[in-house]
């Protein structure tokens, strides 16, 4: 590992200085930049706690309800931010607690850095209480990870583990530290990781590739963009919008990829996947070149793969070799990061306008208005719609607030509907679809941009499996605002039951808790509308609130979200109802 040393300005000695392991962690962390990290506190991480309370006045400590909280709210920092979020546990229960979260960020490629406390050294492989292989459980779901069981290894595993994560693509990164090792006292130094041996975190572009895909570009009459959070990741935003403003292409994004370009732009054409609107998916199949950037071509935006995209050269802008014709055939691969490779190419692509191509666009956005929108944002029926709740939080929010979703059906409309004016405004569990992600993530989110605000919508279901963090909101006294609309349903397993499984609702209706009660139980304002005429009332009360404040809406109970494209079907198969 080469490093960036910090040394005596007059000496030009390297600094050093005799402290204990625990000291150790605390001052590698705060040496990168960490000022925020969530956790829960244990017998083989409680020396690191104890520096952390001498080192409140540079390091603040957030005490979620559970450790999978912990690794969420992390991520939702991290997302919003852009810098490592940071999680840290005991060993046994509480390191086994972090995986969800930690396979969460894997997958969507969210720096985090994760610190175990582990049994002594001398009693690995031992059974001992509380010891479980966590390097071993985690190898799978993490971008890189290690076990220290010397003082002396500490700095460097934490500068290289910072390295890793938030280089290249980003990821997940676990440090095991056993605690005889956060005892032990050794001569300290801390040195910035700055390349790891083997590792190239972003490949060199190939010679010719800006080049072949511009003439594809230019040359193409039905181009089409979609866009994934690669974009979002390499804050190639500006680069992207020059882009597409100078083609003219259509764009449209992923979930993870939205509020990379405003909603209301002119060029953005919306949402694809599996709920994604009605234009983009159908003309994926009619597009004669297809350009991705920064996107993964995951099942839910792509359906079968053997009807997918055939007629179309495709464009594949993507930092990660290994993502390169693993689903879909590329005829152009074009490596490296995002906001090198679109400010390299901007010039090369001629100035066009595609209206013709629009227009179809536009014609098939009409009949998804029709048939769907309409209905989903300004409803006439009686029972409340998840659309009409977002179509408020825009109305008082002008699109500037930070959506934090779990996952479900409202995660689905959120994203649907939401209005994104600013970059990193849509946070969510995307590739593992992680319930009960939300709340907690709501929480980071809050704690890196307090100037933003923030709104964790949620169901009943994913709700409850971790409401126990409305108890982290209180403490820290985060200002975020919560919703929760309620089907007492889990909502999207329902609907697949209704329209798949001849209506057998089979283990998905919920009997719900007085959510209310329980908020106000956490001393949060809290209130309840199960009638249209009290619902703008609501969102205005709690979007002008300057604490947190949580608001349950009451939703029609069998609601569906469409568009829709089947399980394992072509996206030309997408269905309006």
């Amino acid at each position: 590992m080469e490093t960036q040393t910090i040394k005596n300005k007059e000496t030009d000695q390297i600094v050093t200085e005799r402290i204990s392991g625990s000291e150790a962690i605390v001052r590698s962390l705060i040496a990168e930049g960490v000022k925020v990290l969530y956790g829960y506190p244990g017998g083989a991480i409680m020396p690191v706690y104890d520096e952390l309370y001498k080192y409140q006045d540079k390091i603040h400590h957030v005490l979620t309800r559970h450790e999978q909280g912990a690794t969420h709210s992390a991520q939702g920092y991290a997302r919003i931010s852009g810098e490592v979020g940071v999680a840290i546990a005991t060993s046994g229960p509480g390191a086994t607690n972090l995986i969800t979260g930690i396979a969460d960020a894997q997958i969507d490629s969210t720096p985090m850095i994760c610190i175990t406390g582990q049994v002594p050294s001398h009693l690995l492989g031992s059974d001992a209480f509380q010891e479980t292989d966590i390097v071993g459980i985690s190898s799978p779901v993490t971008k890189w990870n290690c076990q220290v069981t010397k003082a002396s290894q500490i700095p460097e595993a934490i500068a290289k583990a910072f390295f890793i994560a938030k280089s290249g693509r980003p990821g997940p990164v676990l440090v095991d530290i056993t605690k005889d090792a956060q005892f032990e006292e050794f001569d300290f130094s801390y040195q910035k990781c700055t390349k790891v041996r083997s590792y190239v975190p972003v490949p060199k572009t190939v010679s010719g590739t800006l080049e072949a895909a511009a003439k594809l570009i230019n040359g193409a009459k039905k181009p089409m963009i979609i866009w994934g959070q690669g974009v979002v990741l390499s804050e190639a935003e500006e680069a992207f919008k020059a882009l597409v403003e100078k083609s003219g292409i259509p764009a449209a994004w992923t979930i993870l990829g939205a509020s990379a370009l405003p909603t209301s732009h002119r060029l953005n054409v919306g949402m694809l996947g599996m709920h994604g609107n009605y234009a983009p998916n159908k003309l994926t199949n009619e597009c004669d070149v297809l350009i991705a950037i920064g996107m993964r071509f995951d099942d839910r935006v792509t359906g079968d793969l053997t009807k997918y995209a055939k007629q179309a050269k495709v464009i594949h802008f993507e930092i990660d070799p290994s993502e390169i014709d693993k689903n879909v055939k590329t005829d152009v691969a074009v490596l490296g990061d995002a906001k090198a490779t679109l400010t390299a190419i901007l010039p090369l692509i001629n100035e066009n306008t595609h209206t013709a191509w629009h227009q179809e666009f536009k014609d098939l956005y009409a009949i998804e208005y029709e048939k769907i929108i309409k209905d989903d944002l300004y409803p006439t029926k009686e029972g409340l719609t998840m659309g009409e709740v977002i179509h408020q939080i825009n109305v008082h929010s002008n699109g500037d607030a930070a959506i934090v979703t779990d996952v479900g059906q409202h995660q689905m409309i959120a994203c649907r509907y939401a209005e994104f004016n600013k970059t990193k405004s849509n946070i969510t569990s995307g590739g593992l679809g992680t319930m009960g992600f939300g709340l907690p993530a709501a929480i980071g989110a809050k704690m890196a941009a307090p100037e933003r605000e923030v709104v964790s919508i949620s169901g009943d279901g994913g709700y409850q499996m971790t409401i126990q963090e409305l108890g982290t909101i209180f403490q820290q006294k985060a200002a975020v605002k919560v919703v929760v609309l309620n089907n007492d349903f889990l909502g999207m397993v329902r609907q697949w039951q209704q329209l798949f499984f001849d209506k057998r609702y089979a283990s998905t209706e919920m009997i719900n808790p007085n959510f209310v009660a329980i908020a106000e139980g956490y001393y949060l304002k809290a209130r309840k509308v199960t009638k249209r005429e009290d619902l703008a009332a609501a969102v205005k009360e709690m979007m002008e609130s300057k604490e947190a404040y949580f608001l349950e809406v009451c939703v029609e109970k069998e609601g569906n979200v469409f568009p829709m494209v089947p399980s394992g079907a072509s996206v030309s198969d997408i269905r309006l109802s």
